[in-house]
C-alpha cells in the first residue's frame, strides 16, 4: 500500500469527487457512499458520481444514496477512486487532475498520487476503513455503508479470501452503529422479477466444456430485452455456474450495447490473468473484462481457447 497522508491531500481541496467503476456493484456503491458520508462529516464539499445510469436498486436503502449522480460538477476537485483497477473504468477524462486510488484488486494499475492498494482485503471497504479510520470519524451512516459492501463484495461470507479479519471488520463495524438487520433485508429480500426471469433464461442457456470443468452462459440483448432485465439484475448469475460440483471455471457474457461484458469465477485457478490477457482485471477467482467486438460465439471461442492452452493446461 502505497502513500499514508490522505488527509494531508484531502485538505489541499476545496472540494472532493468520489468515484468508482461503470456497472458498479455493492462494494463499490457502499465503499463510495462511506467515503462520502465521513467526508460531509469533516465539513467538506463532496459530490458522489457514477458513470452508469442503471445503478442496482436493491442499495437505492443505504444514507444518501440517492445523491449518486452521472456527472462530475466540481471542476477543480480531488479525485477518490473507490474499486476501480484502472482510470479508463471510471468513464471520465480526468486528464490533469490528481487522484486517490483506493482499491483491492491485484491487477490494479496503481493510477493514483495516492494508492491504498491492499490485493488481501476481501473487499474494497476494509481498504477505505484502514485508510480514513486514524484521521477521520466514521458516522454509523458510514459504517452501514461500509458493511453492505463488505457483504456484497465477499457474497455474504463466503468468498475464498473471507477469514478472522474480515469477521472481525463486520464487528467493528456494527460496534460503529452499522444496521447489519437492515443491510441483510435489503440485500437478500429485494430481488426484481425481472432478475428471476433472466436467471431463468441464463440458466436454460447455461453449457458445459472440457468434460465438465467449465461453463459458460451467453446472455444476449434479445433475452435481457425479452425479460425486461437491467445490468444489475445479473448480479449473481454467474455463481450459479460456478457451483456445479464438476465446474472449475464459469463464464458469463452478456450482450450490452456494441459491446460484451464478460466475468470469470473460479474455484482454485487464476482467472484474473485470463482476464488480464483479454485487457481486464480483478481477483484471483473473480474478474472480467470488455469485448468491444465480436458477437457472443465468437467471444466464447477466443476464452474457450485460452482456457484450454493456457489455464486448464498449465493448472494455473
Amino acid at each position: 500500500m502505497q502513500g499514508r497522508d490522505l488527509k494531508g491531500i484531502v485538505d489541499r481541496y476545496r472540494t472532493v469527487t468520489i468515484l468508482s467503476h461503470i456497472n458498479p456493484d455493492g462494494d463499490a456503491i457502499g465503499s463510495s457512499l462511506a467515503i462520502y458520508v465521513i467526508l460531509k462529516h469533516y465539513g467538506k464539499q463532496v459530490e458522489v458520481v457514477n458513470y452508469s445510469t442503471d445503478l442496482p436498486m436493491n442499495l437505492d436503502f443505504l444514507p444518501y444514496y440517492s445523491r449518486i449522480k452521472q456527472k462530475i460538477d466540481f471542476a477543480e476537485s480531488l479525485i477518490i477512486a473507490c474499486d476501480c483497477g484502472s482510470k479508463d473504468r471510471l468513464g471520465f477524462d480526468l486528464e490533469g487532475r490528481e487522484i486517490v486510488n483506493i482499491d483491492h484488486h491485484r491487477t490494479n494499475q496503481r493510477y493514483g498520487i495516492l494508492n491504498f492498494v491492499d490485493p488481501e482485503r476481501a473487499s474494497c471497504a476494509e481498504v477505505v476503513y484502514a485508510a480514513m479510520k486514524k484521521e477521520f470519524f466514521i458516522p454509523g451512516k458510514a459504517a452501514t455503508c461500509l458493511y453492505a459492501a463488505l457483504l456484497s463484495d465477499t457474497r455474504y461470507f463466503t468468498t475464498n479470501q473471507v477469514n478472522e479479519g474480515v469477521f472481525s471488520f463486520a464487528k467493528t463495524l456494527i460496534a460503529h452503529g452499522a444496521e447489519q438487520k437492515v443491510v441483510a433485508f435489503n440485500l437478500t429480500q429485494r430481488r426484481s422479477l425481472a432478475s428471476l426471469r433472466i436467471l431463468g433464461r441464463a440458466l436454460d442457456a447455461l453449457t458445459l466444456h472440457f468434460h465438465a470443468t467449465v461453463a459458460s452462459i451467453s446472455i444476449s440483448r434479445t433475452m435481457i430485452d425479452a425479460t425486461g432485465a437491467k445490468m444489475s439484475d445479473m448480479d449473481g448469475i454467474v455463481e450459479y455456474a460456478r457451483s456445479l460440483v464438476t465446474v472449475e471455471i464459469a463464464v458469463l457474457l452478456v450482450e450490452e450495447g456494441a459491446s460484451t461484458r464478460v466475468s470469470f469465477r473460479s474455484k482454485h485457478h487464476d482467472v484474473s490473468m485470463l482476464a488480464r490477457y483479454f485487457g481486464g482485471g480483478g481477483h484471483h477467482n473473480a474478474s472480467g473484462f470488455i469485448a468491444e467486438s465480436g458477437n457472443l460465439e465468437e467471444i466464447l471461442d477466443k476464452i474457450l481457447h485460452q482456457i484450454q492452452n493456457s489455464v486448464l493446461k498449465t493448472g494455473e
